[in-house]
């Protein structure tokens, strides 16, 4: 089994490559002059069960391509079988078309990494549940909750908790977390009347009183995040907290978080955290690598990887 580490969330490898006890290849990742992106792996990896971390966050185009050549280096070495792990899959929010002559990115990318020639793909959360069969090689998506679940049986009582998805689409990850937690379940439905006109926030479920943890796949630009929280303030929520699998904190994001009514914002560290996210007081990070770890081992072994999260 051997671990190779690009370029894009080398702190998450490090910490798999602890959990498993089995050192990262060496290997070599770099950029010429005009930025092509050059990899040599530096150990024979023939007949080995190779697996590539690569986080496909910003600078999206940069580290999938990263990925890519790794995958085609590992190919062209011989490795027996090679996983592409994706804690954060890019371009998963173009899942579908939008509207007429637009691209479903996120078939592309699946495209791209099987043509290179990956065999098999590890990824976590993904945004939309379909992506998975977007894949025409096997493809195993991790969940963040119980990690999350568990973090939260640590702060909150969950007779005064509540779930609650900051729009309609995300309510099945807020199901199963309140689920997860015996707390209640509330609903935020944001609509805009008209162009140029804020959007009106309203609150399905009982709120009034309770400790509401606002719960979604990808914070990006805060915005709704952030105006989700105040709504819940104004309906009359004790205290509002938030647990966000994918931090991609995009613009002033930060800031916005920052001076918003969320006391605490947990994350995971699937994507790389900057520094602005790191000084900020009321954000913070919660690791799965024991959980992408311990899904690389069993797939290296023939084990269930489902069996992690019954």
């Amino acid at each position: 089994m051997k671990i190779i580490a690009g370029n894009s969330n080398r702190p998450l490898a490090e910490a798999i490559s602890d959990y498993l006890k089995i050192p990262l290849t060496q290997a070599s990742i770099k950029r010429f002059s005009d930025m092509e992106v050059f990899v040599e792996i530096l150990e024979n990896v023939r007949g080995e069960d190779c697996f590539i971390i690569q986080p496909t966050s910003y600078p999206a185009n940069d580290n999938l391509m990263e990925l890519l050549i790794t995958i085609d280096a590992l190919k062209r070495g011989s490795a027996r079988r090679i996983t592409a792990v994706l804690p954060y899959y890019g371009y998963a929010r173009q899942d579908r078309k939008t509207g007429g002559r637009t691209p479903i990115t996120a078939k592309l990318v699946a495209n791209l990494i099987t043509s290179a020639g990956a065999d098999r793909v590890l990824t976590m959360d993904l945004h939309a549940g379909q992506i998975q069969g977007f894949f025409d090689i096997p493809t195993d998506n991790l969940i963040a909750s119980p990690t999350m679940a568990d973090h939260m049986q640590e702060r909150f009582d969950s007779d005064n908790l509540v779930m609650v998805s900051p729009d309609v689409g995300g309510v099945v990850r807020a199901r199963s977390l309140a689920k997860r937690m015996s707390a209640d379940l509330a609903i935020i439905d944001k609509r805009r009347e008209k162009a140029g006109v804020s959007e009106v926030m309203n609150i399905i479920g009982n709120i009034e009183g309770k400790e509401c943890v606002l719960i979604d796949d990808m914070v990006d630009s805060a915005g709704t995040l952030c105006n989700a929280a105040q709504a819940l303030k104004d309906g009359g929520a004790k205290s509002v907290h938030a647990y966000i699998v994918h931090g991609i904190f995009s613009g002033g994001a930060v800031a916005r978080v920052m001076n918003s009514p969320i006391e605490n914002l947990v994350i995971t560290d699937s994507i790389a955290a900057t520094d602005a996210v790191k000084n900020c007081d009321n954000i913070e990070v919660l690791s799965v690598s024991h959980v992408i770890g311990e899904a690389m081992l069993r797939i290296s072994e023939e084990r269930s990887v489902s069996a992690l999260f019954k």
